[in-house]
């Protein structure tokens, strides 16, 4: 008993320091910086005439060669890793075509939840149109589609923040473009990872979607 109390302890005594250091890097709600993510030295977002281009540089994951990948039901977007030029870190970029998003169809995927069932977090029914797949390095992606919003959820271990999920804005520049959650594993001890939801009414993504009108 003794010792499950003072387990107990340690376990809310982690989280409450979590917390802690993820609400100092999140501001007051005002701030245009992003928080950092574990294992991620690097994330940007680029906005092409007709697409979004969503990168992310892994410290931890090495890779000898890339691949490029097509997206199930995306069939004008894809994701390629590859190693990093500039850290022994890999690169994913995932190519984002605004004609895929605007495509009908999509909202006819069945809805899903975050991996392992729990709630997309900042989606008020919790669940959303989705496709899944695996790749290299990454096991059990996610894709989420609605009208004016996109998703994408990238298998991550070794988060350090238990079983939470910390939700913050993202930014590019000073312009909020959706939110960027960490996902702590769940209580199988899986399903750990990188939620970025973009809101593709935004500011920046509706200038995006202008320059592809007039194209």
């Amino acid at each position: 008993m003794i010792h499950a109390l003072k387990r107990s302890k340690v376990l809310v005594l982690s989280a409450v320091m979590t917390l802690g250091i993820f609400s100092t890097s999140c501001g007051n709600g005002t701030s245009s910086s992003n928080i950092s993510i574990p294992g991620v030295s690097k994330s940007s977002i680029t906005l092409g005439t007709d697409s979004v281009l969503i990168s992310f540089v892994f410290d931890a994951i090495q890779l000898d060669g890339g691949l490029r990948y097509n997206i199930p039901k995306y069939p004008n977007s894809y994701l390629e890793i590859s190693p990093d030029l500039q850290s022994s870190g890999t690169l994913m970029s995932i190519n984002l075509s605004i004609k895929d998003v605007g495509n009908s169809g999509l909202q006819l995927l069945d809805p899903q939840t975050l991996p392992g069932g729990r709630a997309l977090p900042g989606v008020a029914s919790g669940r959303l149109p989705a496709v899944a797949f695996t790749i290299a390095k990454f096991k059990g992606m996610s894709f989420y589609v609605a009208p004016k919003l996109f998703g994408v959820f990238i298998p991550l271990n070794n988060l350090g923040i238990g079983n939470s999920i910390i939700t913050a804005r993202y930014f590019v520049s000073s312009t909020r473009v959706g939110n960027i959650s960490l996902v702590g594993a769940d209580a199988n001890g899986e399903n750990s990872g990188l939620l970025l939801m973009l809101d593709l009414s935004s500011t920046i993504a509706q200038k995006t979607i202008q320059k592809a009108a007039l194209k």
